[in-house]
């Protein structure tokens, strides 16, 4: 009689092969970098900064070059460390949220209430600082304080500033910012999250997507339209709000630390001293945006600076045909354009911080900065993954991670394209975000 082995057993059995022929050290954990790898230092120990090449921390004020001081020393010690590691798990390292807390740079430019009161570029520096080190730091910040911390402050009661802003610039409370819907992207004005009035307050029902820090958030910021006036208004949703939940998304290739999340609001009830009152259009929303993509065009150029501090002690350490890789003339060319760019792209970010601070900046100039500089740092990455030659491509060296981390700032705060519609729009007084008509033609 012929007996049938069970799927279980087939498999079981089928491992047991398996297990026999691997090696007996198939298991044995990764070898540490620096004996795997002794030629060069990794980003855990983060190199010194070497890109400031035309000394622009002259144009700062004694106090943004404080900022920079502390924010630098804080994340080369607290954050490189340990940012490898958890950009590899795709988890948030919330050990360090009371120590970013501690460089009282939450709620940058916001005055009062327990916030700093930064210059706009004093703030500027401290995203540039956070990002040199790790992207995803910076972009959990920024989320946080340029947008949800922002907007209670540009568009909240005194009451609600009161109660929000002290936590959060202490970040002992965290903010999140949903705009962004799984049909509206770009698009955004033409949201369909619903808010509808009811006694004591409001019912939101919709969907967001890409929703940074949303998983563990205590206060979320969701913009909704109205369902009588058909405008869109702004709410305080409180965490654990029944019939809300923010799930994470997957898989992603860069930015990994952020927790980015997808919200499903099912009937949830807001009440009326939740309703943000500044928000009575889109429109109102661009208070926030325009410091916020400057403080975005700043991520970048951080980034930039990192990655070309890496690459310079790299080629200096690195040595192969009997000399260092800084010897060699192609890579000294590749690493002088990335130097170069880092000039442009400082120089480019500071003068959007100084018309902002006079009052003059433009939206056309701020989409500029945003969609140049990150384009800018994008070929300064490519430059850098080249150098690094297969330590290109290991987050242990900085450049892979912060080459992924880019696309993702590449994309938010208005696409490459979508900011330079915004300065086509400005510089030519015609619009082209839709589709031409023949009647346009």
């Amino acid at each position: 009689m012929t007996v049938l082995k069970s799927a279980d057993q087939g498999l079981a059995e089928n491992n047991t092969e398996k297990k026999e022929v691997r090696s007996s050290y198939f298991d044995l954990p990764a070898m540490e970098i620096s004996k795997a790898f002794p030629q060069a230092t990794p980003a855990s120990t983060f190199p010194p900064c070497t890109s400031d090449y035309y000394h622009f921390n002259d144009l700062l004020t004694p106090e943004e070059q404080a900022v920079r001081k502390r924010v630098r020393e804080c994340m080369e010690k607290e954050v490189a460390p340990i940012m490898a590691e958890y950009w590899e798990k795709a988890e948030f390292p919330f050990q360090i949220i009371p120590k970013l807390g501690a460089l009282r740079v939450a709620g940058g430019s916001i005055k009062g209430y327990g916030c700093p009161g930064l210059s706009i570029t004093a703030n500027a520096i401290a995203t540039a600082e956070i990002a040199r080190v790790d992207a995803s730091c910076g972009t959990f910040i920024l989320v946080h304080a340029s947008l949800g911390m922002l907007t209670i402050a540009l568009c909240g009661s005194e009451a609600q500033k009161q109660e929000h802003l002290p936590a959060m610039a202490q970040l002992t409370s965290v903010a999140c910012w949903a705009l962004t819907e799984p049909e509206n992207g770009s698009d955004a004005s033409g949201l369909i999250t619903t808010a509808k009035k009811v006694e004591g307050g409001w019912i939101i029902n919709g969907q967001k997507r890409w929703i940074g820090n949303s998983t563990f958030a205590d206060v979320l910021i969701i913009f909704a339209r109205n369902t009588t006036t058909n405008q869109v208004n702004g709410f305080i949703v409180k965490k654990d709000a029944p019939g809300l939940t923010a799930t994470k998304i997957p898989n992603k290739i860069g930015l990994r630390i952020v927790q980015n999340g997808d919200i499903l609001l099912q009937n949830v009830f807001v009440p009326d001293e939740d309703r943000l009152p500044g928000v009575n259009s889109f429109q109102d929303t661009s208070k926030v945006l325009a410091v916020s993509r400057v403080m975005v065009a700043w991520q970048p150029i951080g980034i930039s600076m990192g990655i070309y501090d890496m690459c310079h002690r790299y080629l200096k350490e690195r040595k192969q045909f009997g000399a260092p890789l800084a010897a060699f003339q192609l890579n000294q060319q590749k690493l002088v354009e990335m130097l170069g760019n880092v000039q442009a792209m400082f120089l480019m970010g500071w003068r959007l911080c100084k018309l902002y601070e006079s009052g003059q900046m433009t939206p056309g100039q701020a989409s500029l900065g945003k969609a140049w500089i990150s384009s800018k740092a994008r070929e300064t990455a490519s430059l850098g993954r080249a150098l690094l030659g297969g330590n290109g491509i290991l987050s242990d060296f900085l450049v892979a991670k912060a080459f992924c981390d880019l696309e993702p700032i590449f994309t938010y705060e208005g696409t490459y394209d979508i900011n330079t519609l915004v300065t086509g729009r400005e510089v030519t007084g015609i619009a082209s975000f839709k589709p031409a008509t023949r009647s346009r033609l």
